[in-house]
């Protein structure tokens, strides 16, 4: 009997990070490894989308199997060093073809037009409700997730956020020098816009005296008191972590850097450690300066965590398919590579607004002081 060859389809979608480019790499090897093709009686061409849904709103049917403008295709030597490098090698894009029924029907159509069985979607929150929106629609798709915010829910990892970490470490360790050389207070700026798992794990890694987090409005006074406090005790310098989704209790919305809405309804936070700075200097405090990490949290070769489960994302997904186990993500949980319907990972409040992985704030977090809680039993760790 033949063995059947089809065409899988694979992009990446939303902000880059570390760890896709592994992923991609391993989903590519796993869908060409003889043994599984043999074992499953599958054979497959793999096809690189570029730009995320971009490249299958405008990607034209690929001719004699090749369009560079939107499709690459890949193959084990093509992808061998890709597992070192950072970001996305074939781009990415906060489209969103949910948006419009007859951008939907595009894709749908260019999926069709160019014979792919299945997509691959790398991504978070947002491109897996692509996903699962598509899946709606009758198409094959298989999800890995991406997010250094590490807001999405089903999976106890998510590719980029161990890398991102690392960063904020490695950052709040070259502003200690300098901080303390010139008694300097820093409040440092990260990513999170709903969830602070980024900066309340930043943080602990870099020894900060406090991480202000967007699950717990904070009072302004009570952050001055603690830094007062401090003071008294001998602290001749301090590092603060907040997540830019962070808020006092007086305010009902974060700070923004532009209202403008992107194509999944997101604004652009920004200016929150900035506004605590000034609030900390006019209470007295000369030496006070902010560091917004920004773009810097997801640059950067992966480390050892991320391209260990780049890899097994990858394969895993890889997997899903040989088997034809569609309309799943792959998702980490208890430390154990698992798979679970897109219905259990994306999942909607009555707003229609997506239910995030937030901080168990209960477990992890100390309200009155402002910092992760001085705990571990029982707390999940990844």
């Amino acid at each position: 009997m033949a063995i059947r060859k089809s065409r899988i389809g694979v992009l990446t979608g939303g902000g880059d990070c570390a760890g896709l480019n592994p992923a991609i790499k391993w989903v590519t090897k796993g869908l060409l490894d003889k043994d599984l093709s043999r074992l499953f009686r599958g054979k497959f061409e793999v096809v690189g989308i570029r730009n995320g849904w971009a490249g299958l709103v405008d990607g034209k049917p690929m001719q004699r199997g090749l369009n560079k403008d939107h499709y690459w295709i890949l193959d084990e030597s093509t992808v061998r060093t890709w597992d070192r490098l950072g970001g996305t090698n074939l781009g990415s894009s906060r489209t969103n073809p949910l948006k419009d029924k007859d951008v939907l029907q595009a894709v749908i159509q260019n999926i069709e037009k160019n014979n792919f069985e299945a997509i691959v979607a790398i991504g978070g929150e947002d491109t897996q409700s692509v996903a699962e929106g598509l899946r709606q629609q009758g198409v094959n798709v298989v999800g890995i997730p991406k997010t250094i915010d590490k807001d999405l829910r089903g999976t106890d990892y998510t590719l980029g956020f161990s890398t991102a970490v690392e960063v904020i470490r490695q950052e709040i360790g070259r502003l200690r020098t300098t901080a303390g050389s010139h008694q300097r207070l820093f409040v440092v700026e990260t990513m999170g816009r709903h969830a602070g798992h980024l900066a309340l794990q930043g943080g602990i890694a870099g020894g900060a005296c406090m991480t202000l987090i967007p699950e717990v409005d904070f009072e302004m006074e009570k952050v001055l008191e603690i830094l007062k406090k401090r003071k008294g005790s001998g602290a001749r310098y301090d590092i603060l972590v907040v997540a830019e989704g962070a808020k006092p209790v007086s305010r009902t919305y974060e700070v923004v850097q532009n209202r403008d809405k992107d194509a999944f309804g997101h604004v652009t936070l920004g200016g929150i450690g900035e506004q605590i700075k000034d609030a900390i200097k006019a209470d007295g405090f000369t030496e006070v300066r902010c560091v917004v990490l920004s773009h810097l949290q997801r640059g950067g070769a992966p480390n050892g965590q991320d391209v260990r489960m780049g890899r097994a994302f990858g394969l895993a997904a890889a997997e899903l398919i040989h088997s034809g186990s569609f309309g799943n993500m792959v998702a980490l949980r208890d430390n154990r590579i698992v798979s679970l319907p897109f219905t259990e990972a994306i999942q909607r409040n009555e707003k229609g607004e997506i239910i995030l992985n937030l901080v168990n704030v209960e477990m992890e977090y100390d309200e009155k002081r402002y910092i992760a809680k001085r705990r571990a039993l029982n707390t999940k760790f990844m």
